[in-house]
This record gives C-alpha cells, structure tokens and sequence, in this order.
C-alpha cells in the first residue's frame, strides 16, 4: 500500500495531534476516547441546510434526537438499521390513531437540552414547525409523506405532542426518524433568530441547540471536530449512555494514509476506504472489518429516456444485453456487494422487494438482434459519463461498456466529468448515459419509485415518464391493505425490469475498517457511523 509523502506527512502529523490531545481532571482514558479518520468534511452543523454533506447527517445524528428513531436488528458481524421497528427517542411513548392519521408523542420528562433547561412540548412543536417552514432539507423529505403545515402539529399539555395527516400514510411515521427531524432547544435558537432569518438557520450553521448523546466541543471544519458525551443524555435504547466519552474525527485526504493509521492503530476507524485496499488489509488481520451491502441503495447505468436514441425501449434492451456485468462487478468493487443483476424472474418478481436482482443478462446474439430491431443495425455513437470523484470504482466500469457496447456496433466515447460538472449536467437531464449510485432514507419499494422514476425533479436520473408507474406510487404510499400494496409493487418493479429506464448493477458493500477491539457496529440507512451504539471490548 502506498502513501504519498504530503499525505503520509499530514495523516503523521494528525495522529500525533490526536496523541497529544489534553484531558481534563476526571477526563477519559484511550480507551474511552474514539478516533475516527475521514476523507470528507463537515460543512454545516446544522444537516438540514441545503448542502449538507453526509458527514454532518452523522455528526447531527450524535448532537440531536428526534421524536421517534429506527431499530436495529443483528447482521454478521454487527447490526443494521431496522425500518420496520420504529421506537420512541425523545419521546418516551407515541400512540397512532385506528386510522393511521393521528400521532401522539409523550415527552420524556426527564429530557434536558444541552444547556440544562427541559425540554418540552413547546419546544417540539417549534422545532416540527422550523421543518415544515424553514428553506431546507426537511422541509422537501416532510412533504413528501405531506407534512407540510404547522397547523399539524399540536400541544395537548406540556410534555405531549400530538402530529396529523390528511389522510393515512405509509410513511408518516418513518418520515420523523430521518436525521432532518431534529428536536431543537426553541429558548436558544430563538434568540439567535433575526426578522430575517426567524428560524435561526445562520447562527446554527456554526452552533448548536440540541440535546442528543454528544455535545460539540470543538470544530475545525475540514480539519477537525471533538465530540464530548453528555452524560445528562437518557434517550437511548434503555436509557444507556454510549460507552465513548470522547469522539475525535479528522480530515485525513488520503485513503491509503487512512488505512495505514488505523492498520497501526493511531486511529480506531474508516468508513471510507478504497474497495481495492480493503482485501488486502482484511488478509494481514491487524484490523477488524465490517461488511454488508448497502441495503437501502443501488448503483446503476442511467439511460436519457427523453433523449434518442434512448427513448426506444430495444436500444436499452439490447445495452442491457450486452453488458459484461460479471466482469463489471468484479472490476468495479472487487465483487464486494449483492448483485442486481442474473435475477431468474421475467414478468412480475417473486414478491414486492427492491433492490432486487433484475433479470438482466448477457446475451450480445440478442443485443445485436434488438439493436436492429431498434432501427440502428449499424449502430450509432454516443456518450457514456461518470464523476471523477468516484472514477477508482466507475473508471474500470466504463471501459467494460465502452469494449461491450463497440461489439454491437456502438462506439462509445467516455467522460469523466468532475463532480461538479457531473452532478449540474446530470440535474439539468444533459447526459444521454451515465453510471451513478443512489440510496433513500426509508427502504419501502414505492417510495424508490416515485423517488428514482416519477415526476420532473432531480432524482428521475433516467428522466422517465411511465403512467401507470406514476398512478401506482401515488397509490401505494397510501395503501395500507399489505396485500393490495404487494401486488402494486411487484407490478412497479415489473414495469421497471421491461422498460429499462435504468440497468441496475448492485449494492456496494458499506465497509467499516477498524481497531480489532471495537464492537457493535450499526450500519444506519444514512451511510455514516453512529457513535452512540460502538463500545472498546
């Protein structure tokens, strides 16, 4: 494994940075202060901003509770998030109506801010009320499951809070669990609050109104963030408080300077390695790994279905077929994910799950056959694009599609776009074809759906346009009956399997690299590490 002198330097140095950082009188020991190296920053401290990156969803996950959080359930070697087991966080107890409209939370009475004060119910409404309000990231996941109003939400006593929908929603609930949905100390923010900025967004991009398991104590953005825990917290699973008393992440640009400070244990752990330095690392055994698909997300080939030659349905068929995705899997990520791909089905799944395994293989006798049937015997020229961020995964991919596709008469010329430029070309729907990955905040098949194939907005990365499929998922997210929403479902995936509009590869691996001695790992849908639930054996 190599590392690059400035990088190695710098990782060096941070590690002796984190060696020589002071203790208090009754301060922890090594052993109950974790270290975390990254390759990306925080940029907000505030997750629901517009723009906030992953890294600041897990640190908003540590600062601030929510009403209501997901379960877990045990995987090999840890655990996963459970979206079908919803419990109380910093409610203590919550009640749904017979008719699924009506949420009633029950305030933990012995919650406190991080200044102190209790929290009440006036607080929760207040910080429903900034999300549904507020230019921001929960405000677009709240209307989606159509919280929109802060007319829904309501105090029947000081320390309970009762929520409303329209109509029954299969996603009400589990829309409160995302990490967006933050309980905000209102006494603070509020006087931080301008007339134009009523919600005290600015001031909370760089401070903190919360009262979850850890409390800022110092950032340095794109270098540094401490986190101390606050042992007045109660709102855990049994009201445990996290065994770590100190959590310290560090910008380390370096994949390989990364993996070598927690291979020699200067750090305790990685979530954001190379797929190639994985292996290698898991065979000299000085580290612990954990690993397991990413179950709420997908990596994909995206077809313009707007743009020709893309808007014929055998063009995509036929690229579907000549598609090397064995040797594109292994090329990729080293084989380290579930495949999407060689599923044994053709009209209709097996049952209403997704991802799934799409029967998709390769056949190039048919490739060519439904090429010329297409109109485009001779095939035609086009583009095939991918971010340079993500190019040690998707660079090799693409040369496998461009060799693949030249086989049938397509001639492919590649771009590698920076990110930037990749992800505005991308929104504005200018790429006839390009590889991509995707994951949601809540696994239910019609919510990847309406989110990935319906309606002209971002996330439509194929720019597809399917009647029935918009008339199903605006049906099914209100669905209750499980065996009407199963058929909906299976017919939405079938719809997806025949017309093509995206080729699905697979599910990475989310790969966790770390110390030998730690233990409980949760791999949560929003991809980062939950501090709370890691102890040191």
């Amino acid at each position: 494994m190599r590392i690059g002198r400035r990088g190695g330097l710098r990782g060096l140095a941070g590690a002796a940075a984190l060696a020589a950082m002071p203790r208090d009188a009754g301060a922890q020991t090594r052993a109950e202060t974790l270290r975390q190296v990254t390759g990306n920053t925080i940029n907000t401290l505030d997750l629901t901003m517009p723009g906030a990156t992953r890294e600041s969803f897990g640190i908003g996950m540590q600062v601030y509770d929510r009403l209501v959080a997901f379960g877990k359930k045990p995987v090999l070697g840890g655990f996963s998030f459970d979206h079908t087991n919803i419990r109380g966080e910093l409610a203590e107890s919550y009640t749904v109506s017979p008719d699924g409209t009506r949420f009633t939370f029950r305030i933990r009475r012995d919650s406190k801010w991080h200044d102190g004060t209790p929290v009440t119910a006036e607080d929760v409404k207040w910080s429903l009320d900034r999300h549904v309000s507020a230019n921001s990231l929960a405000k677009s996941q709240l209307q989606i499951s159509n919280w929109v109003s802060p007319d829904q939400f309501r105090i029947l006593d000081p320390m309970t809070v009762e929520a409303v929908l329209a109509k029954p929603d299969r996603r009400g609930l589990m829309n409160l669990c995302v990490p967006y949905v933050i309980m905000i100390n209102s006494t603070l923010a509020k006087k931080h609050a301008t007339a134009d900025d009523p919600w005290a967004q600015q001031w909370m991009k760089e401070n903190t109104a919360g009262g979850g398991a850890y409390t800022v104590e110092s950032n340095r953005p794109g270098e540094q963030l401490i986190l101390r825990r606050n042992d007045a917290w109660k709102n855990g699973p049994e009201g445990k408080l996290p065994f770590f008393r100190r959590i310290i992440a560090q910008t380390v640009p370096e994949a390989a300077t990364r993996a070598s400070l927690v291979e020699r244990g200067d750090a305790d752990l990685s979530i954001d390695l190379l797929a190639s330095d994985v292996p290698a690392l898991q065979q000299r055994g000085r580290v612990k790994i954990f690993s397991t698909p990413i179950a709420n997300g997908f990596t994909h080939i995206a077809f313009n279905t707007r743009m020709a030659p893309f808007d014929n349905v055998k063009v995509r068929q036929a690229i579907g077929a000549a598609m090397p995705y064995e040797d594109m899997f292994q090329a990729s990520i080293f084989g380290r994910g579930r495949k999407l791909y060689g599923g044994n089905w053709s009209e209709l799944p097996p049952d209403a799950s997704f991802p799934r395994p799409m029967p998709q293989h390769t056949d190039l006798a048919r490739a060519k056959r439904l090429l010329t049937e297409a109109g485009f015997a001779d095939g035609f020229r086009t583009t095939f694009s991918f971010s340079a961020g993500q190019a040690a995964a998707m660079e090799p991919l693409a040369a496998l599609v461009k060799e693949a596709l030249a086989r049938i008469g397509i001639q492919v010329e590649l771009q590698k776009m920076p990110d930037a430029q990749f992800n505005t070309a991308q929104a504005e729907k200018r790429l006839p074809m390009f590889v991509d990955g995707a994951t949601a905040w809540l696994p239910e098949t019609d919510y990847y759906v309406r989110l990935y194939f319906t309606r002209d907005q971002r996330w439509n990365f194929s720019n597809y346009n399917n009647p029935e499929i918009n008339a199903l998922t605006e049906a099914a997210q209100f669905e209750l009956d499980p065996v009407k929403y199963e058929a909906m479902c299976r017919r939405m995936v079938g719809i997806l399997a025949q017309e093509m509009p995206e080729l699905f590869l697979w599910q990475p691996n989310f790969e966790a690299v770390m110390a030998r001695n730690l233990e409980g790992f949760t791999y949560q849908y929003y991809r980062q590490i939950d501090f709370r639930d890691l102890s040191r054996a």
